[in-house]
Order: C-alpha cells, then structure tokens, then sequence
C-alpha cells in the first residue's frame, strides 16, 4: 500500500531516498527552499518550496506523512549556527503529524578513534567543532524519541560516492579529471584504508529504517561494501572510465591554504584525521538485523561513472 513519505532536502542522499521510495511504489514529496525540481527527480514526485527553519512550514510540508526524511544540511561553514534549529525545525514536523522521523548522519560524532574500526557501540567523544555539533544534534534527537515525543532512527554513513555526488572526497575533485584524462586530486593519505558509503545504499537503508519499528530509537551503520583505500577505489573508477590511474594526495598543508579562499576547504581541515589514519566503519550490525549489504564497488562505480558522463554531457565546460 502506497503512503506519503516527505523528504527535506533535494541533494545526493535526498535524491536516493527517493529512488528507493519510488523503486518502492511509495508517493514521495520532496523539499527544499526554492521548490524548483532537479533535474534528476521524476514529475511523480511532488515538489514544495519553503523554509524548514520555519516550524508552521515544517509541519505543512508534513502533512500526511508516515515517514519523514531529514537529508537537508546548510552550508558546511555554517553548521554549528544553523544545523541544530534545522533539524528542530524538522523533528518538529514530523512530531506534528505523528511520522517516523529517519535522519541521514555522519561520523563525525565519534571523533579521533585512532584508527580503530567503528561500530554503534564506539564512544560518542567528538573533539571537533562539526562533530560536537552531530553530537549535540544526535543526543537532541534520541531525547525526543525517548520522551515519546517522535519515533526516530539514525541513519549513519561514512564519505559516500555515486550518482549525483559532486561535492565529496570521492567527488568532482577525483573523478572529473580522471574522466578528462588528468590526476585525481584526493585527499590525506591515498594508500590507508578508507571506508567509503555508496550514496544509493545510503538511501535505502534509511527506507529500511523507516519500515521496521525495531529500528527506532537507534543509530546505526548503513551498509558499506569491503573497505579500500582511497588510492584503490580510484583505481577501479580509472578503469571503468578506460584511463591509466593517476592520482595524488593534498595534505593538512595544502587544505589549510585551500580554505583561505574556499571556506569548503577551511572546514576540511579539522577534519583532516580521517585522512591520516586508517577510517574504517563496521555496518555488519545493519546486515545482520536487516539482511541488506553494501553494493561491490565495482558495481558502484560504473553507475557513478555513468552519471558522470552524463552530467559532463549536460554541462559543458
């Protein structure tokens, strides 16, 4: 049986929700400030502009759902500001009309974890400015689960790649010019392992989130196929694409330089020790509960690489 199902924000992780509800049969309306449509999103999918800041707008782009999506963030430089009454804005919405409330995170919560393996169990010990911000931002959404308040689930995924993903460490910067021929530019350390989330993975796990009730109330780890390192993966996409693999690292130093003209590149940098140290994310719990693995990258890459070409296709340099 076919329900409403709402999701703030139009992005990458936004855009995968979708295609797992659609995939679903699910009727989904989609929201974001402008209310105009991207071009990768369906006329089936209904479209609502406005200001999720705003509680009175958050409870009527709401309206008769049974699942709310939180994929909306504001600018990366902005988050400790913005984040939090976003999010508040949001969960109330979803309280309003009574909806299951499934909200896509990171890791930045668990702070250094000096390359030991994360699970749901690692300590929540953030030491950075973002992750204090997720973590404030977790907590905030458990107590209002437990006070009954909303049902929620957490949604946690590492870097992710894939169709629509441009602004990512395994985005624009690599892939763009792996596909003109050029070096990847990627960041950190290339040969440590990294584990890496596929943005459609990341989607559907957050719908299997919101169809089982022993899922509320938790985080969890979506599923992520075998961890690379960085220098590995990329090497699938150059062979994917037809091209000899080159690549190199930018450093602490060199990101610090970077975001003196990029505020995107400033706030990479205190998020360096992902990159310096080996990152790797245990989701074997998800699998376990829910039977859902991460795609093989292989797989992964060639639908990424696909929609590359045709975005490069649609915007010519």
């Amino acid at each position: 049986m076919s329900e409403t199902h709402v999701i703030f924000g139009s992005g990458p992780l936004a855009q995968a929700v979708m295609r797992a509800l659609l995939q679903d049969g699910q009727a989904v309306r989609m929201i974001n400030r402008s209310g105009k449509r991207p071009a990768d999103v369906p006329e089936q999918v209904e479209m609502l502009g406005g200001d999720a800041y705003s509680t009175d707008f958050t409870r009527q782009a709401a309206r008769g759902a049974a699942v709310v999506y939180q994929c909306a963030q504001p600018p990366y430089h902005q988050w400790s500001e913005k984040f939090p009454p976003l999010q508040a804005a949001i969960l109330e919405g979803a309280a309003a009309n009574q909806a299951r409330l499934i909200v896509g995170e990171n890791l930045y919560m668990y702070g250094d974890t000096h390359g030991t393996p994360m699970t749901e169990s690692t300590p929540v010990q953030p030491h950075t400015r973002k992750g204090k911000t997720r973590a404030q931002m977790s907590e905030a959404l458990l107590a209002a689960h437990r006070s009954g308040r909303v049902q929620v689930a957490l949604a946690r995924g590492a870097d992710f790649y894939g169709p629509g993903v441009l602004e990512s460490t395994m985005g624009e910067r690599a892939i763009l010019p792996a596909l003109q021929g050029k070096s990847a530019s990627l960041v950190g350390k290339p040969d440590l392992p990294h584990t890496y989330t596929y943005i459609n993975d990341f989607g559907k796990a957050m719908v299997i989130l919101g169809q089982h009730e022993e899922a509320l109330g938790q985080a969890w780890h979506v599923p992520n196929p075998p961890t690379l390192t960085q220098r590995e993966l990329m090497t699938l996409f150059f062979q994917e694409i037809g091209r000899p693999p080159k690549m190199s690292g930018m450093g602490k130093t060199m990101m610090a330089i970077g975001g003196l003209f990029v505020s995107g590149a400033r706030e990479t940098v205190e998020m360096m020790y992902e990159f310096e140290q080996p990152f790797n994310v245990d989701s074997s719990r998800f699998t376990r509960a829910f039977g859902m693995q991460g795609t093989p990258h292989q797989e992964a890459v060639k639908a990424t690489v696909a929609w590359y070409r045709r975005w490069t296709a649609a915007h010519p340099s």
